[in-house]
């Protein structure tokens, strides 16, 4: 196969070759509208893949009778909205919207309860057609992740563009789900991208137009500036990413620390991190979504207790440990507090998950009650530095075995499972009251 030439543009169904600088809106081979023209198309390599409301889609690919149903995924009445289709988009519910608002905005809605160990399969099956066209992925979650195509037209024939438009077909043909595409030079580039044109959708960003592109776009379209961050930039009168491009670096940098130099960076189109398909975990976590509002000390101490084991179970089954403690808990007015303290050296256990994020807890209680409770680690590294011997010998050894042994059997998904004898009793007393 002959590569197109620079400048020429691709049908999105046929992959036929469009001429450059074609105005067409159809192609002219099959009559399709998804007709993709760039003078970059074919010059650039780097992608970011995200699948479209993922978890309502494969659970519209198992009841086709839903296919034109709004859908949601979520955890009922008390819980938040997982994913949402794009027919339950158009009445304005979104992902991490409270169910009770989502209901209230589309009460014709399907609700599904999630199917974890489905969604994964799916993910699975997804991550693997990445990986016939290129090594290079990074996962960011189940359903999306970084390729980089660079220098894979010679053994697949084509450029990254065609090799991209290939793979969503596959995933349409043999998964059941779409997916959108973000093409760019950079990470950070080709992941806007890839929000512009959902779903099913092909953006690119090329270099010639990036500057131009960026400006007039809000902060909080860069990497890594989320909703904090942003509110501080408005306030000292940066909203765009032109105006934050107007800002010295060393002025930035002494504003805002380490994350003045990103930004500086960003504003320009420059990200030079690599695709790395070995990311290292960052984090490990579990939370839980009460049925009522507690403010109990004593009933929110035992849930505390048993995410900690889960996560404990979880370092574990990786070989890892964390540094960071982190505890989250969400109002019953959904607000969400962190509270945080790194250690001396990193942890595996859930003893010391439970004694640190207790002594978190306590000192917010007053502001409870609470519809959610999460702990976990941050500063995630190998276990081998973790918890250092005291005066209990292997204590520690044998506590980090037992959890493994735990998360081993549950995993089985045998009946009944393996608890704290603790927690048994923490079950009782919640019960009775």
């Amino acid at each position: 196969m002959h590569p197109p030439s620079e400048g020429s543009g691709l049908c999105r169904d046929c992959l036929a070759t469009v001429a450059g600088g074609a105005t067409r809106r159809r192609c002219s081979a099959c009559g399709s509208p998804r007709v993709l023209v760039h003078p970059e198309l074919h010059a650039l390599s780097i992608a970011h893949l995200d699948c479209d409301a993922f978890y309502a889609a494969v659970e519209k690919r198992d009841r086709p009778e839903l296919r034109d149903r709004p859908v949601i995924v979520g955890g009922g009445q008390r819980g938040v909205v997982s994913a949402a289709c794009y027919v339950a988009r158009i009445s304005g519910v979104r992902s991490a919207m409270p169910m009770f608002k989502a209901l209230r905005a589309c009460p014709d809605a399907v609700v599904i309860k999630p199917d974890m160990a489905k969604y994964a399969a799916a993910g699975r099956e997804v991550r693997a057609l990445m990986r016939d066209v290129t090594p290079l992925v990074e996962p960011l979650s189940i359903d999306e992740a970084f390729l980089d195509l660079t220098g894979t037209e010679p053994a697949l024939g084509c450029s990254p563009a065609v090799s991209l438009v290939r793979l969503v077909q596959r995933i349409e043909r043999e998964v059941g789900v779409t997916a959108s595409i973000g093409l760019s030079h950079n990470k950070m580039l080709a992941k806007l991208a890839s929000d512009l044109d959902k779903p099913r959708g092909f953006a690119v960003i090329g270099r010639a137009e990036t500057l131009d592109m960026l400006a007039p776009r809000p902060v909080g379209d860069l990497w890594g500036v989320g909703r904090a961050l942003q509110d501080r930039l408005r306030r000292d009168g940066i909203g765009t990413i032109g105006e934050l491009r107007d800002r010295p670096e060393a002025w930035l940098v002494g504003r805002y620390g380490r994350i003045g130099h990103r930004l500086y960076l960003f504003a320009r189109g420059e990200d030079d991190r690599r695709i790395e398909p070995d990311s290292d975990t960052k984090s490990v976590s579990a939370e839980t979504t009460f049925d009522r509002d507690l403010s109990d000390g004593e009933l929110l101490a035992g849930h505390l207790r048993r995410l900690s084991d889960r996560v404990a179970e979880r370092l574990a089954a990786k070989a890892l440990a964390g540094r960071t403690i982190v505890l989250k808990l969400k109002t019953g007015r959904f607000r969400t507090l962190t509270r945080s303290h790194t250690l001396p050296d990193p942890t595996r256990l859930g003893d010391r998950l439970y004694r640190e994020g207790l002594a978190l807890l306590e000192p917010v209680l007053a502001e409870g009650p609470f519809r959610l409770i999460g702990i976990g680690v941050a500063d995630v590294t190998a276990a081998t530095a973790a918890d250092p011997p005291d005066l209990l010998g292997d204590a520690a050894a044998r506590k980090v075995r037992l959890a493994a042994a735990v998360g081993q059997l549950n995993a089985t998904g045998a009946q009944p499972q393996v608890t704290r004898a603790a927690d048994l009793f923490a079950d009782k007393d919640e019960r009775r009251r």
